[in-house]
């Protein structure tokens, strides 16, 4: 009876000794526990073999701990991108040109939520969440558009550091919203770390040097302001070197700056497959080995590698290049990450945002209504525009009716598109539409992957177009260029175009040939530019009446433009990037330098300048007065149409003229004025309008000393006011 009674008591103790086993290692599990708790404890679990298949973008699963599989990788440059059907808002470029951070948080507001719709129906899918399917999104890409040439430049914010930062952080704001409680909506990601900004055809292998004041008053301001006022999640690595070494393995950008400096806590990811770019032959010649690479960045602190090198992690062990407690050290925050976004729980405050909100009603009027703010008046020549809804026009050019076209890059594909016939036929049924010609003499072929090549440029037939044009005295060319043509590192090598980048910024031949035939034949023309990029339009600003810069527009594209073209909108908004006359204005493509590059630093004429955009009215600038640290005048509609100006503010430092920047944009309003009315506008002098290179800091700072202040429409002198102040 004793030896029973002992075998029972032995067997409940193993069991109360087995149930508290179980739990302490189900710790990462319990939800009463904090999200460190359970990382901690889910670390203690995983073999290597495991944490190595978990620091890839496609994160395996871990069966045996309920660890589903998560690809990190997702897109969402203006809207929802690869996965099906989504909202198409217009490039990024173009929405910089409305210099609205409301609207464009708004936009990515609409963006994330018909994402979590989007990763809903993954979660509960067969194959779970796969690439494009998660809520981590590798947006906004934030580097500075220096040269028009580059052919990513149209996924920026444009040239200004001060813009791009504002609107970066717009867009970071929207897409990873407001938390529930302790649940993320989504991940942002500032892009590309650092110093960034092309060519295409040479990123894997080029070195990026530039000076300290570049480096802090040009590249880094906008990653600065959203790791530090927007808490950006993830921040990604760029391809080339900076300064000699791999941005993904440069302790200087990451370990001192980044995480150093900034006190980032977030998440670091690689360009994808970039950590390769480390010891492939031909390219950094950084590292003998993929081992030695993935210990490389593992080490300098990216988490996640985007590609495939850190299969080699048990290698790179194995050789004494890293230990497990590395591996930790990136698992930690991307596993924070999972548990806070709700990831590992299954968790969703977002569950409720029903199908049907995807490429909504509501959602396309948005998209309308910032393609409609994008839309830069670059000439108006006698005032040709706006067009009479009653007047017999016609409408050709290879633009006119190309719905991919204006879905831009990284984009979603709608299910609707209203190009700029279909909208001007809604107008006019009766209108007169053809092609005309190609963008670079015939149709492009349709896959924007395929090699386009000079046999594909026939011979303008002129005398065939201006018989079809017989009787009409007004033609809209709908003309530019194309993202077939440019983008991130295309097999496309024709006249202009290498790569994906360009090596000229001329509208093609065949275009420019038309227009002057159209122009001599007495025609009024009315060019719609389409591109993501500046253009030298200099001699279409004498062929042409009217020039409309309207960028990649999205999904609405067709509607914002023809509202604009018969007056329904005054055009508002700016040029983000300077438009040059052409690349003789321009240095050295690989001249990361900035000085001879945008508005800051190139000091001769230009034509068109950045922040230039004209209204279908006038306004009136007063001189300002400044109280304290408010400057304040009166801004008055000298027209006789409502419209909305954006109001510029630009500073600059007479003592720094020769090393500074000519001047550089510190603030901006967009402000709505009735035609005929004045208005206050008011800017507020805080210490961040002074940041000012202090070389003996060697650093961006609040700077003490005499500015000029200059405000106005745009970044030209002469359409500028000024006043002096003492900070």
């Amino acid at each position: 009876m004793i030896q029973k009674f002992s075998f029972i008591a032995t067997a409940l103790l193993c069991i109360g000794l087995n149930a508290g086993l179980n739990a302490q290692t189900r710790a990462y599990q319990d939800r009463s526990k904090t999200y460190e708790q359970r990382v901690d404890d889910l670390l203690k679990q995983l073999t290597i073999e495991e944490k190595t298949s978990l620091m890839m973008h496609n994160a395996s699963p871990v069966e045996r701990l309920g660890i589903k599989k998560y690809n990190w990788w997702n897109e969402a440059l203006h809207g929802v991108a690869r996965n099906g059907s989504a909202t198409v808002f217009p490039q990024p470029i173009g929405m910089a040109a409305s210099f609205d951070e409301k609207l464009i948080h708004e936009v990515f507001t609409i963006a994330s939520d018909e994402a979590r719709v989007k990763h809903r129906q993954a979660v509960g899918s067969e194959e779970g969440v796969n690439i494009y399917q998660g809520v981590t999104f590798w947006t906004p890409n934030i580097n500075i558009f220096r040269d028009p040439r580059w052919g990513r430049g149209m996924e920026t914010y444009g040239e200004d550091p001060y813009l791009t930062g504002v609107l970066g952080m717009a867009v970071v704001n929207g897409l990873q919203g407001d938390s529930k409680g302790d649940i993320l909506k989504a991940h942002a990601c500032a892009k590309h770390f650092a110093v960034h900004s092309g060519p295409e055809s040479t990123r894997h292998s080029y070195d990026a040097r530039v000076s300290e004041r570049d480096l802090r008053e040009t590249y880094l301001p906008a990653f600065k302001d959203l790791v530090t006022k927007a808490n950006v999640q993830e921040v990604m690595t760029a391809y080339n070197r900076f300064n000699g070494e791999p941005c993904a393995a440069s302790g200087r950008l990451v370990k001192e700056i980044l995480r150093g400096e900034w006190g980032y806590k977030g998440m670091i990811v690689s360009d994808c497959w970039a950590v390769d770019d480390f010891f492939e032959a031909g390219r950094h010649n950084f590292v003998e080995s993929a081992a030695a690479a993935a210990a490389q960045a593992i080490k300098t602190g990216v988490d996640v590698e985007c590609g495939v090198a850190y299969r080699h992690i048990p290698e790179a062990i194995e050789l004494g290049l890293l230990t497990e407690a590395d591996l930790d050290v990136c698992l930690k925050r991307s596993f924070m990450a999972r548990y806070q976004l709700g990831e590992m729980d299954g968790i969703s405050s977002w569950d409720h945002l029903g199908d049907e909100i995807v490429e909504s009603e509501e959602h396309r009027a948005v998209s309308r209504q910032i393609a409609q703010e994008t839309m830069v008046l670059l000439q108006n020549r006698g005032g040709i525009l706006p067009l009479a809804k009653t007047e017999r026009i016609a409408l050709i050019g290879p633009n006119a009716d190309d719905a991919e076209m204006m879905w831009g890059n990284y984009n979603p594909v709608p299910k609707s598109t209203v190009t700029l016939l279909a909208a001007m036929k809604e107008v006019n049924p009766e209108i007169v539409s053809f092609r005309a010609c190609g963008v670079l003499g015939s149709d492009l072929l349709g896959d924007k992957q395929q090699m386009i090549s000079e046999s594909f440029l026939p011979a303008l037939d002129v005398p065939a177009v201006l018989a079809k044009l017989e009787g009409i005295n007004t033609v809209v060319f709908a003309g530019g260029i194309s993202p077939r043509l440019e983008g991130e590192e295309m097999p496309v090598k024709v006249p202009g175009f290498d790569g994906g980048d360009r090596t000229d910024i001329e509208l093609p031949a065949v275009q420019r040939q038309l227009l002057k035939a159209l122009h001599d034949a007495g025609k009024k023309v009315v060019l719609v530019n389409f591109s993501g990029s500046a253009m030298g339009l200099v001699p279409e600003m004498e062929s042409c009446d009217a020039i409309l810069q309207a960028w990649y527009p999205g999904q609405e594209g067709g509607y914002a433009v023809t509202d604009v073209l018969y007056g329904d909108v005054a055009p508002s908004g700016k040029l983000p990037v300077t438009f040059y006359k052409s690349v003789d204005q321009l240095p050295d493509f690989e001249n990361y330098h900035m000085e001879g590059h945008t508005y800051r630093y190139f000091r001769g004429e230009v034509a068109f300048p950045f922040g230039f955009g004209l209204s279908y009215t006038t306004f009136s600038y007063g001189k300002a007065s400044v109280k304290g640290n408010v400057l304040s005048f009166k801004l008055k509609n000298t027209g006789k149409c409502d419209a909305t100006e954006v109001v510029q503010l630009y500073v600059s430092r007479p003592d720094d003229a020769l090393c500074g920047p000519v001047k550089t944009l510190r603030g901006f309003q967009r402000v709505f004025v009735p035609a005929g009315k004045t208005v206050e506008v008011s800017f507020l002098l805080k210490d961040e309008v002074f940041q000012w290179w202090n070389p003996l800091a060697q650093n961006m700072e609040p700077l003490k000393g005499e500015y000029k202040i200059q405000y106005g429409g745009s970044s030209a002198s002469e359409d500028l006011c000024e006043v002096m102040y003492k900070y």
